[in-house]
């Protein structure tokens, strides 16, 4: 999965200058973070509904646009995909030792 969210990231990156009338990416880039930030969280509502009141490839579908959108705002905030995972590993590494408490 890491692969695919980094070949994704990296396609991101590189339309981010493009064309903003051929490219959805660059279109939402140039509304800024504060836009960018607002669509990830209606395609969260949205892969919400879709777990409560709809079927699986619904849910597959809002969740496929909830994460393309996220890769968006990690790209506009300097995130990539690895430092999440690296993270998600640390967090996984202190859920194993039973000293510390855990996060998730």
């Amino acid at each position: 999965m890491s692969d695919t969210l980094n070949e994704l990231y990296k396609i991101i990156c590189a339309r981010r200058t493009a064309d903003k009338n051929i490219s959805y990416v660059a279109k939402i880039f140039a509304k800024g973070r504060k836009k960018i930030a607002q669509k990830v969280g209606e395609e969260a509502v949205e892969t919400v509904v879709a777990a409560l009141a709809e079927g699986k490839q619904e849910l597959i579908e809002e969740s496929s646009d909830l994460l393309f959108h996220l890769l968006i705002l990690w790209a506009d905030c300097g995130v990539t995909p690895q430092e999440i995972i690296l993270e998600l590993e640390r967090r996984r590494e202190k859920g194993k030792n039973p000293d510390k408490p855990q996060q998730m």
